[in-house]
């Protein structure tokens, strides 16, 4: 096992877990509106002999500072400072659910920022704002917070509801844990960070080597739209998860880190 520790950039704004030897070619990882660097230990873990393996806490979330405005364009740029603090150079992104989304919102103004990328159950569009879809998506996760319930309250279903088939009972509880641990004011700010999110018109741009990762139970980001998704980016591979609902790294461990590993073995990152 390899020693994962638990770190704060020198601006202080952010907290992050690491694994792997400085200098090695990095793996970032960044979690969904659920969850926190934690949430990544058996991927920190996994890659840690042959990457510097990196988890970042979103803004708001564990000890890394919330931002005075909550959109995808500044989570992007957070994200760009993130990586300037550590002296991250062509990193692979591997970005899920919202984090998938905030990778695609840095690749549209520097598209040649990482190595490579994966998106991992997420999708390219939250959609129009005064949708039918869209406003029952919101009202059903933000509804009971305005009513006075807390994260602690609410984890439990929440995380059920995004599960697959027999789940890791450990990812589950990690999840849960994750979820319960989101201040309510910044899983507010954050999901409504979603609406109107659309950058379907730029998949066609990106060009580096991509991952697009679905699982075949996930409701949030169903394997259908994640295929097609897929078909309009250049140089991506498709994987689709079997049995996986939208928590794949914490449901099957081995199975999203066998599908990382071969896109890896495909696409080398360079050694710094």
């Amino acid at each position: 096992m390899a020693d994962v520790d638990t770190l704060t950039t020198g601006d202080g704004r952010f907290t992050y877990q690491a694994a792997g030897e400085v200098g090695m070619p990095a793996l970032v990882f960044l979690h969904g509106i659920g969850g926190a660097a934690r949430a990544w230990r058996n991927q920190l873990d996994g890659f840690a002999s042959r990457y510097r393996t990196v988890a970042w806490d979103m803004p708001g979330y564990g000890g890394s500072a919330p931002l005075a405005t909550t959109s995808m364009e500044t989570l992007a740029e957070a994200l760009k400072d993130f990586l300037a603090q550590l002296t991250l150079e062509n990193p692979v992104l591997v970005g899920h659910s919202i984090g998938g989304m905030i990778v695609q919102q840095l690749l549209k103004t520097d598209p040649r920022l990482p190595h490579a990328v994966v998106l991992a159950q997420t999708s390219p569009a939250f959609g129009k704002p005064d949708g039918d879809w869209q406003k029952s998506f919101i009202e059903a996760r933000l509804g009971p917070l305005e009513r006075g319930e807390t994260m602690k309250q609410l984890a439990p279903a929440l995380v059920t509801e995004l599960v697959g088939i027999n789940p890791d009972p450990r990812g589950i509880e990690v999840a849960q844990d994750c979820m319960a641990s989101v201040p309510e004011s910044t899983y507010q700010a954050t999901m409504r960070a979603l609406i109107g999110f659309d950058l379907r018109d730029i998949l066609k741009y990106i060009r580096l080597p991509t991952l697009v990762l679905a699982g075949s139970e996930d409701s949030n980001a169903p394997a259908p739209m994640m295929k097609k998704m897929a078909s309009f980016i250049p140089n991506a591979s498709y994987v689709e998860l079997e049995g996986v609902g939208h928590l794949a790294n914490l449901e099957r461990p081995m199975l999203f880190n066998a599908a990382l590993a071969s896109f890896l073995s495909a696409h080398p990152p360079r050694q710094k």
